[in-house]
């Protein structure tokens, strides 16, 4: 299994002042962050892309290229993407060029996005909102197939395109192209049938009810025609680790503020601790604790899913940049050895 860390590059808000963290600070924290999830041995690192003032990063590709000048061996990619309200020939151009500076660690993690602030922002009708993203994902896979050579395309939402060469080349033969979803059935379909890897986002209530969405996933890939030992699947869940349980107590108030801050926005109830806790249990969604809890929930959720990547969210509500720092060093200096050698 390939384990990582993912984040959105939330601005914390500083209830005295009522004013959010400086994105430069932001980028620097993140930054050394990132390179020490490469330092411990890390598989993968993902960023968000985001359009709000409680977020940092509206474009995910240009943090990875500063992630890729300090780091060596960690996978980049996006996560996600929000291709509805992308242009694929600009985000071919940009991943690729991303590709070539960090030497064929990228991958792009494309997805409709759960926020949708981008749409109106880029001159995009909502009510195009699932035929945007399938118009999209097919003149990119078409892009990237073609590696970018000889291009003809007509689409229904997107540009036409004649004869059109795209450059730079990526470092690898293609670009790895991976599907975010959240709990869709239709979204789970397209991507088993195109044979493209699948990630689920797991942020909430009961992990063990998505396992039927996960086998349907499955028994469409292989219903496809496509091998089985390409198939990849991932869970992204939202994580932290801290040397004893008293992590969740000092890890809440960050967590919380920034579910209430989203809350507002969607009609939500306030958060409170009693849910927070609940969800950290053993069968809940939160990987949140000491090392051998976020090992064994692991560890367990693979029995349910197979899964072939797991990666923890660890940025929500822009926690203390040690805490952040030292959650990621646990994780890969504790959680992922221990995981590796029982799924070796």
């Amino acid at each position: 299994m390939e384990l990582g860390i993912s984040m959105f590059g939330d601005l914390k808000l500083n209830q005295e002042t009522q004013l959010r963290k400086a994105p430069h600070q932001r980028f620097t924290e993140m930054l050394e962050q990132v390179r020490l999830a490469d330092e411990v041995g890390l598989d993968v690192f993902e960023m968000g892309e985001h359009h709000r003032a409680d977020y940092s990063v509206t474009n995910p590709q240009l943090f990875l290229s500063a992630a890729a000048a300090v780091t060596k061996n960690i996978q980049l990619g996006s996560a996600v993407t929000v291709l509805s309200s992308s242009d694929p020939v600009r985000l071919f151009e940009d991943f690729s060029m991303l590709d070539q500076l960090s030497k064929g660690r990228v991958h792009i993690m494309a997805g409709r996005g759960s926020f949708t602030e981008s749409f109106p922002l880029f001159g995009f009708d909502l009510n195009n909102y699932d035929a945007l993203f399938e118009d999209k994902l097919m003149l990119l896979l078409d892009l990237i197939e073609k590696n970018g050579t000889d291009i003809n395309w007509n689409g229904r939402l997107t540009q036409n395109l004649q004869n059109v060469n795209l450059y730079p080349k990526p470092y690898k033969k293609q670009l790895p192209v991976w599907i975010a979803v959240g709990g869709t059935p239709a979204s789970v379909l397209r991507a088993a049938r195109l044979g493209l890897p699948i990630t689920f986002a797991i942020i909430g209530g009961m992990p063990i009810n998505f396992k039927p969405l996960i086998d349907y996933y499955k028994e469409n890939y292989l219903a496809a025609g496509h091998n089985i030992n390409n198939m990849q699947i991932g869970i992204n869940s939202h994580t932290f680790v801290g040397t004893s349980d008293a992590i969740k107590d000092d890890y809440y108030p960050f967590y919380a503020a920034q579910m209430d801050n989203i809350g507002k926005d969607r009609g939500w109830a306030p958060f409170n601790k009693e849910v927070f806790l609940n969800t950290t249990r053993p069968e809940g969604a939160y990987f949140m604790g000491e090392p051998n809890a976020v090992i064994d929930k692991i560890l367990q959720q693979h029995e349910w899913f197979g899964h072939t990547r797991f990666v923890g969210q660890m940025d929500v509500g822009d926690p203390d940049h040690n805490m952040l720092m030292k959650s990621i060093e646990l994780f890969g200096t504790k959680v992922a050895p221990e995981v590796r050698k029982v799924l070796k």
